[in-house]
């Protein structure tokens, strides 16, 4: 196919989708109007199932489906991302090297860390009831660990997160969403189905499967996270490449 042909069939496409947007936009609600038709029954299908936050209820019960597919990318990133970042046969693994941090930032860093934990764990466990969830308060308890790094030095940072152990812990996260929806099917619904006592409404074990997928998600995406940033900082503070170290050893002995 030549380049001319190409150019052609992406216009062509682009024009059907415009024209799909186009449609699917005149169709929508008048801005500021009263008929809701989807939020109406979103809305009805949460309290239905004693789920005080709507968002919730629509991410982890109506369109669990979805989510699935959310987490997957993130975990599919997390597996590109320490595949490709891995130490090379090449590349030596230096020990970091303390750093001096600023006293004000030491101390706002090391009262900050626990705080932010806390309302991370906080955000996670209140998922179904509050704004918030899984996917929020994971991305706040990976930033509160890494705290850590800013307030004393890399190798603090290091003691607190064993990487192996985050790996495990994000593979079991995602497990565990697939394994609530596949006990579904042990009860002759479909995949994802909340099939659990509903509880009283706006407490924490209220909206059957919802907090279980909530807490499945916090804890993929919080491990998910912690192990993106280690590949990342590992080949920024640790790992380096055999002939620039081989080079700058050399320039040191020189200058000896």
């Amino acid at each position: 196919m030549s380049r001319r042909v190409r150019r052609w069939v992406f216009l062509l496409g682009g024009l059907g989708v415009a024209a799909l947007f186009v449609a699917a936009g005149h169709g929508l609600p008048r801005f500021g109007g009263a008929w809701h038709p989807y939020g109406d029954r979103a809305v009805r299908a949460a309290l239905a199932r004693h789920t005080a936050n709507t968002i919730a209820s629509v991410n982890f019960d109506q369109r669990a489906f979805d989510t699935l597919g959310e987490e997957s990318i993130l975990f599919g990133a997390v597996l590109g991302t320490v595949v490709l970042l891995r130490q090379t046969r090449d590349e030596d693994r230096l020990p970091p090297q303390p750093a001096r941090v600023s006293p004000p930032v030491r101390r706002y860093a090391l009262l900050a860390l626990p705080v932010t934990l806390l309302i991370g764990l906080y955000v996670i466990a209140h998922g179904q009831l509050s704004p918030g969830g899984g996917f929020q308060g994971g991305i706040v308890v990976a930033t509160a660990l890494h705290l850590l790094y800013i307030a004393v030095d890399y190798r603090a940072l290091e003691r607190i997160r064993p990487v192996g152990l985050y790996e495990v812990a994000d593979a079991a996260g995602e497990a565990a969403y697939v394994l609530v929806g596949a006990a579904a099917l042990l009860t002759g619904a479909a995949f994802l189905t909340n099939v659990l006592p509903l509880g009283t409404f706006n407490t924490l074990s209220s909206g059957g499967t919802v907090p279980l997928l909530n807490a499945a998600i916090g804890v993929e995406v919080a491990c998910g996270v912690v192990v993106l940033l280690a590949r990342f900082l590992d080949q920024a503070v640790e790992i380096e490449d055999a002939g620039a170290a081989a080079g700058r050893d050399g320039t040191e002995a020189g200058t000896e």
